[in-house]
């Protein structure tokens, strides 16, 4: 007698779906969305509006917090540490932490540090900080710059030299 062996073809196949080509496609697509994500962000143009509103008059003797060049934090005109800074504010401001920090950077100190310092600030229960930049200025400018004498003088244009 004849023995007939029966092989996997069956009327019954495995219906197990292959996923790997999915997976590529969706690294592919991921890969593609986390390249152009950023650049969709990058170069927004932004046109502030203006303010009307005075600025505030400053009080009698204001609390300066200065981030210098190198990182380096300096309270009034006297250098502090990171460490020191709320005990440095406590004598400050005599323990008021409704009184408003005046917060002042050098223009290549980057936003993060920034934002590290203001982090401490809060930290340390002061809530009212006010950013402060030279006024007059445009943008660009050196801080060392001559300024722009009052009166009927005309100024130079931006680029030349009087």
């Amino acid at each position: 007698m004849i023995r007939i062996r029966h092989t996997d073809e069956s009327p019954h196949e495995a219906s197990e779906i292959n996923v790997t080509p999915f997976i590529d496609v969706m690294l592919v697509l991921l890969v593609i969305f986390m390249v152009t994500a950023p650049l969709t962000t990058v170069n927004v143009p932004v046109d502030l509006p203006s303010s009307t509103e005075k600025p505030t008059p400053r009080p009698e003797d204001p609390v300066f917090l200065t981030v210098k060049a190198d990182h380096g934090l300096a309270l009034g005109e006297d250098d502090i540490s990171t460490d020191a800074l709320p005990g440095a504010l406590e004598t400050a401001t005599k323990g008021n932490k409704d009184e408003r920090i005046f917060l002042r950077a050098d223009r290549t100190v980057d936003y993060g540090t920034l934002m590290g310092v203001m982090d401490r600030l809060r930290s340390a229960g002061y809530l009212k900080v006010a950013l402060v930049n030279l006024q007059g200025q445009e943008e660009g400018s050196e801080a060392g710059s001559t300024p722009v004498p009052s009166g009927n003088a005309a100024a130079p244009a931006s680029g030349t030299t009087p």
